[in-house]
């Protein structure tokens, strides 16, 4: 049996705004745009999108986020999160900064000084992490 991730569910109050904000962050495109649901995918994904690609061209093509309209805010940590990380060749610092600036705010998970990662949350609260520079 092989089975392909295809996406990760997020819920939210404001799907659009959030699509939106991760697109931006990930330098993805939204595909999809509607109150009942938004969507951000690589934007290579769409450059290798063939009508019949065969199962191992499918199957290597990128994840996406699917954000969807709940009635209730964030109440606790997520049990489930993103982590993101730098290129060697990129300024890990710089990269955090631009997330903050645009709407990122730092959270305390437990996490000591000798932790290697940077937890955030998006502006509706969902923790992701951003990991030390790696070049895999």
């Amino acid at each position: 049996m092989t089975l392909k991730w295809y996406t990760v569910v997020v819920d939210c109050t404001d799907p659009q705004a959030l699509a939106h904000w991760w697109a931006e962050s990930l330098d993805w495109t939204v595909v999809y745009d509607t109150p009942e649901e938004a969507v951000v995918i690589p934007r290579f994904a769409l450059e290798d999108e063939q009508p019949e690609q065969d199962l191992q061209a499918w199957m290597r093509r990128g994840q996406g986020l699917v954000f969807v309209p709940v009635p209730e805010g964030k109440q606790v940590k997520n049990r489930l999160h993103i982590d993101l990380a730098p290129h060697t060749s990129q300024d890990r610092d710089a990269e955090i900064r631009q997330l903050l600036d645009r709407g990122a705010t730092t959270v305390d998970v437990g996490q000591s000084e000798e932790d290697t990662f940077t937890v955030l949350a998006d502006p509706e609260g969902n923790e992701f992490c951003v990991l030390s520079s790696r070049d895999r």
